[in-house]
Parts: structure tokens; C-alpha cells; sequence
């Protein structure tokens, strides 16, 4: 069974960084697109990164050139390092693998 597990999520001032970590479980972790998705209250869960197996990086016009996704396959680990954020960018951020796995969710939170 596939598991995801997310970390680093937390209250950051706007302006701030966060590094978020997710964990997978998976054998032949290299060959899966892998991605960061985000949900706020109220709203829908959206895609903010995305990158294949060869490193190929996608990202939503709101979080370009602030947040960047990267991934160690030698670890089965991928990641997003979040800069200047933004109140707006208060969500909780998942971790999906394209094959139909979720992890649980961390909070991300945006204030002064």
C-alpha cells in the first residue's frame, strides 16, 4: 500500500519561507510524476507543482517564481520550498502521485 506523508507545514509571517517534505512509500518511486496540490477553506484543491520523472517542473501562475518543487529519488522524497509568501497562500498543501494516492495534509499558514 502506498503511503504519502507530508511535513513542514506551519504559521509563517508573510514574506517568510517554509519547506515542505512528503514521504513516499512506493517502489519505483522515480518513474511516478509526483505533485503539490493546495486547498483553503471554502475553495477547491489546486494544483501548485508538479515534476516528472526526469525533473521536468510545472507551476501555478500564482506561485511562480516564489515556490519551488524538487524531488530526490534516492530517497522517495519530494519537496517544495515556499518563498515570500503571501497571506493567500494559506491552504492546506497535499502530496499526490498521479497513480490516485493523497497524503493526510499539512497546514499552511500565511499571517502576521
Amino acid at each position: 500500500q502506498v503511503q504519502l506523508v507530508e511535513s513542514g507545514g506551519g504559521l509563517v509571517q508573510p514574506g517568510g519561507s517554509l519547506r515542505l517534505s512528503c514521504a513516499a512509500s512506493a517502489s519505483a518511486f522515480s518513474i511516478f510524476t509526483m505533485a503539490w496540490y493546495r486547498q483553503a477553506p471554502g475553495k477547491q484543491r489546486d494544483l501548485v507543482a508538479r515534476i516528472t520523472s526526469d525533473g521536468s517542473t510545472t507551476y501555478a501562475d500564482s506561485v511562480k517564481g516564489r515556490f519551488t518543487i524538487s524531488r530526490d529519488n534516492a530517497k522517495n522524497m519530494v519537496y517544495l520550498q515556499m518563498n515570500s509568501l503571501k497571506p493567500e497562500d494559506t491552504a492546506v498543501y497535499y502530496c499526490y502521485d498521479f497513480r490516485g494516492h493523497w497524503g493526510q495534509g499539512t497546514q499552511v499558514t500565511v499571517s502576521s
